[in-house]
């Protein structure tokens, strides 16, 4: 299992617009091949930048299998324009839990 990130800066004044698209967004990746799960906060400090964690079984099923797909077409045309700048995406491997 990975867990994808993305600190998402989207632009202020449009934070209500972009968690109406995000929460139709969040349907299109549940369905995807190798999603296991994902959490969307809002910054306290920042209140026009989200924190996206996502949970896929591996690497490629993020990287190859959705952002391949007809699928992340969608996702991109709901959530994209709210972005500046483009948010960067990283992927980890855990390394210690606790609970």
């Amino acid at each position: 299992m990975i867990l994808e990130h993305a600190v998402l800066p989207v632009v202020p004044g449009r934070e209500a617009e972009f968690e109406a698209a995000f929460d139709e967004a969040k349907e299109i990746i549940a369905a995807m091949p190798g999603f296991i799960d994902l959490r969307l906060s809002r910054s306290i400090e920042t209140p026009n930048e989200y924190l996206l964690l996502v949970q896929w079984e591996s690497v490629e099923a993020h990287s190859v299998g959705f952002r391949g797909s007809a699928e992340y077409q969608q996702w991109r045309g709901l959530l994209h324009r709210f972005y500046e700048p483009f948010p960067v995406v990283e992927h980890f491997a855990e390394v210690a839990r606790v609970g």
